[in-house]
Order: structure tokens, then sequence, then C-alpha cells
């Protein structure tokens, strides 16, 4: 059996755990090493501060003096020195005279031999503190002067030296040891709880993946987010935004980043703020923003059967609407002129009867008539209307009208110069506006749409007006929403875009629009001109 020991497939979890026992293991260890030295730094000092105050002692005690200064102290001192020793735990007690010629000793046989150690210091009436090897090994001692009389400063009559061997030293920090390992065993155990909490927390965080494979998630799928076409939005269970793309960026026209915010805080148009906020489901739902018109899909996010939040995606569809209306506008133009040419078929067979019956006046008379109905319209469209798209618009819808039996009327004095504003955004409000008027006369007695347009103060007031059932005055507001239309529900389909896209465009060139309450509707778009081209039509 081959264990292939490789760390990177590990998961992030067993590898936190790893290091986390590595480092506790290296803390615990350092720890223990630590307090080993501290115990026998401080049994070494303990040690020293106790063989110097039983010299200190030893010396200052009125025996000892009178000992040191009379002709034969060593069998006064011996007992002495053996009966101190015992009591205090000490391994030695030498007490010699100042040129170190040793009075006592815990071997007898060494009676009346010089001392090993430094005295100097004592000597001088000082202290010498050290370890040292002497007759008896390694100890640390203590030696301090005795005063003649007992008297500080007076001459050195003699010398005390105490010593504890260090081996004896290190047997009391070795009786410790078992402590401190105990201490480290349960500082391990507990650190290594900790770190199974932790290493589990992070299994659970990271559902068991690698730091490699997290890198690499991380990696691609944030490369993939902001290569897409689509825009993304993630918002949380409170409607706080976790995720969003550079696409939704733009698409929602936000200048900064929306991770960490709510919704709400965005500001975002009211419905798609209604929209994302909800956390409903929704499918190819159409928004009107203030310069785009998106297609919102949304779906509940889950993990492992947790609720995470919601999934938004959004489509840019402004182009694909405003080429639709344009292809909605040709497509009601040819419509409109093959009824004109059928009606034209009709009426050329009717000037044909007339000349085979020989009333060849009444042909042309009737011909001359028709004639000058259908020119006298286009003569005021292209006389008042000097953009050409929207010309073309004009003159379709009036054919549209003339199939549907609509009066379709160019108000006097219209004038719509080119250049007033971009043809699209043009076609777009005057289309949808006229599209709207056309159909709320469709039951009316004699119905009648009626186009105007006016230059005056800086700005082109452009009028739609019809004489249909008109707008209720709690409706008004309502009209430009998306989804809204005065047709019946079942009856609307895709409708409700169109006044929507008529704000959209207005906004966008900074104008107004309103309409008028009933008898009839009367909508009403103001837009800045350019202050040379309305004085030139002034």
């Amino acid at each position: 059996m081959v264990i292939v020991f490789a760390p990177r497939r590990w998961s992030l979890a067993t590898q936190v755990l790893v290091l986390q026992v590595l480092v506790a293991a290296v803390v615990v260890a350092g720890g223990l090493g630590a307090a080993y030295l501290q115990a026998r730094s401080a049994s070494q000092e303990q040690a020293g501060q106790r063989v110097l105050a039983v010299a200190r002692t030893i010396a200052a005690d009125p025996y000892v003096v009178a000992a040191a200064t009379s002709s034969a102290p060593t069998p006064t001192l011996q007992p002495y020195a053996e009966k101190v020793r015992a009591a205090t735990g000490t391994d030695f007690i030498t007490i010699m005279a100042p040129d170190g010629t040793r009075w006592t000793h815990p071997d007898p046989s060494r009676i009346g031999q010089k001392f090993v150690g430094h005295t100097e210091q004592a000597l001088a009436g000082g202290v010498v503190l050290e370890d040292y090897t002497g007759t008896l090994g390694p100890s640390t001692r203590a030696v301090v002067p005795v005063w003649r009389g007992g008297a500080v400063g007076t001459s050195v009559v003699g010398l005390v030296a105490v010593g504890i061997r260090l081996d004896a030293v290190q047997s009391k920090v070795a009786a410790q040891v078992p402590g401190l390992l105990l201490a480290a065993l349960l500082a391990a155990l507990l650190a290594g709880a900790g770190t199974w909490l932790v290493a589990r927390h992070t299994r659970r965080q990271t559902a068991g993946l690698s730091s490699a494979e997290l890198r690499r998630m991380v990696e691609y799928y944030d490369a993939v987010l902001h290569a897409v076409r689509e825009g993304l939005l993630l918002v949380d269970r409170d409607g706080t935004v976790l995720l969003a793309n550079d696409e939704s960026r733009r698409l929602l026209g936000l200048a900064s980043d929306p991770v960490g915010r709510r919704v709400t805080q965005l500001g975002l148009q009211e419905g798609v703020t209604a929209a994302l906020a909800d956390g409903g489901e929704r499918t190819d739902e159409l928004h009107v923003t203030d310069a785009r018109v998106l297609v919102l899909d949304q779906a509940r996010a889950r993990w492992q059967g947790r609720d995470l939040g919601t999934v938004a995606t959004l489509r840019d569809r402004t182009d694909l609407e405003a080429l639709t209306g344009e292809l909605d506008t040709a497509r009601g133009l040819a419509d409109a002129l093959h009824a004109q040419a059928h009606e034209s078929a009709n009426r050329l067979h009717t000037v044909v009867s007339l000349i085979e019956l020989g009333r060849a006046d009444e042909a042309v008379r009737f011909a001359t008539e028709e004639l000058m109905a259908s020119q006298q319209l286009t003569d005021d469209v292209v006389g008042a209307v000097a953009e050409p798209a929207l010309t073309a618009l004009l003159l379709g819808k009036a054919a549209q009208a003339s199939e549907r039996g609509v009066d379709f009327v160019v108000e006097p004095g219209t004038v719509v110069p080119e250049g007033v504003a971009p043809p699209r955004d043009l076609v777009t409000i005057v289309g949808n506006l006229v599209d709207n008027a056309l159909d709320a006369v469709a039951g009316a007695a004699a119905p009648q749409v009626r186009v105007g347009a006016r230059l005056a103060d800086g700005r082109c007031t452009i009028t739609v007006s019809d004489n249909g059932p008109g707008l209720p005055a709690d409706q008004v507001e309502q009209a430009f929403t998306r989804g809204w239309s005065s047709k019946p529900v079942e009856a609307t389909g895709g409708r409700g875009l169109g006044l929507a896209l008529v704000q959209q465009s207005v906004a966008r060139l900074g104008g107004t629009v309103e309409v008028s309450a009933p008898p009839g509707a009367t909508w009403t778009v103001r837009l800045p001109v350019a202050a040379e081209l309305a004085a030139g039509r002034a």
C-alpha cells in the first residue's frame, strides 16, 4: 500500500487542522521549555538566596565571632556547623580563617586545608555569590565575612561559606517536570479540541473543498461573471446585494459597487426595485428604466436545501424594442399602402366605368377630387415636418388612420424642424402616442386624431389628441407605468410598454410629458431645443 503525501489535495479544513496542530505543538513545546528554564532559574535563584541567608546568619552569630578569635576554633565550630547544616538542608558549611584555612568541613579530613573558591570580595567586606566546582562538586555557594566583635566595618576575623550542590537543585527542578508535562498535556488537549472545532466549521463553510479548488473556483467564477453579456445579481433573503457583475452595473446605471447595500438603497426604477426586493419568481419580465428596456428573470437560489436568496439576470432589450417599433411602423405603413392600392384600384375602376358610360366630365371631376384630397394631407405633412423619418411616420399613420376610418389631421401651423431631436426618439414618441390615440378612438362615432407641433420659448411642443373616452383623473399617473393599459386584461397581451417608452425617451432628452383628463385625451410633449434652432424657426 502506497500512501501519497499530497497536502495540496487536502481539503481546506484538513490543511487548517494540520497547520493548527503543528502550531499548537510548537507553542506547547515552546511553553514547556520556557517553563522548565524558568523553574530551573527560579530554583537556582532560590538556592542562592537561601545559602546567602544561612551564611549571613552564621557570620552574625556571637558564638561564631567568639570562636573565630580563639586560638582553637575547630573543636568548637565543627559540631556547630554540622548541626546548622543538617537543620538548614544545605550541603556544606565551611567556616575558615581569613587566609582560607578551613576550620570546619563536612569531610573532617579536609579541615586545615585551603578553601577552594573565591573569597576576595568577602575579605573586602562584600559578598560572594556564585556557582563553583569545589571538593563536593558543582554547587551554588555564598561567602560572607565574619567581623571582629560582630560589628560591620571592623576587621575581618573569618569567613563563612555555605553551599548547595547543583545536582540537588536540579533534582528539585526535575520533581516539577511531571506537573509541567501534565499542564502541557492539558494545553495540548484544549488546543486540539479548539483546532478540531475550527476545522469542522471551516469544512462546513467551504463544502470540503481544497484551497486550490477554492482559488480556481474564485478565479474562474470571477472571469465568467465579468465576461458574461448578461447582468447578474445575487440578493440575499434580507434584500442585500451579494454580487453584481459589470454588465448588471452598466444596465442599471450604477456608478458604484452595490455589493453590501440593500436594493432599496440603489436608486433604481420603482418597478425594478420592487421586483428585486420581493424575491418572487419572474420570467422574461419587461422593465423600462430612464435609459433602457430590460428583461428580468429571477429565481430562488438554494444550496443543500437552504434558501440563500435570489438570482436575477438582466438582458438589454432597448435596441430590440426600438427596432421592433420601427418594424411595426413599417409593417403598418405597408398594410396601409396595400389598402391604399386596393382603394386606388377601386377608384380607377370607377373612373374607367364612368368613361365607358360616356360620362367623361364626371370621371375627371371624381379623379381630381380624390387626388386633391390625398395630396393635401401629403403637402401638409411634408411642409410642416422637416425630419424625413417623422414625415414618413406621419404619412404611414395617416394611411393607417384612413384604413380604420379615422380622420387624421395635422394641425395648421405645425412646425418640426430637422435636428430638433434624434429621429429614433421622435419616431418612438410620436409613433406610440399616435398608436395609442388610434386605439382610443376605435369606438367613437366620428373618430379623429390630431397632431400638432410648435416652437416657442426654446422648446418644441408636440401634441397628440383624440376624441376618445380619455383617461380618468385617477389613472393619469399610472398611464406611464410599465404594463399599464386602458385595454381589458385579457386583451392586453404585450401592451403597456409604449407609453413607458415615450416617457423614457422624453426623460432622456430632458423634456416633459403630460396628459389631460376627459373629454378625449391630449398628450403634450415638451422638448428643449437649441437656441439658434428656436430662433431660426421663430
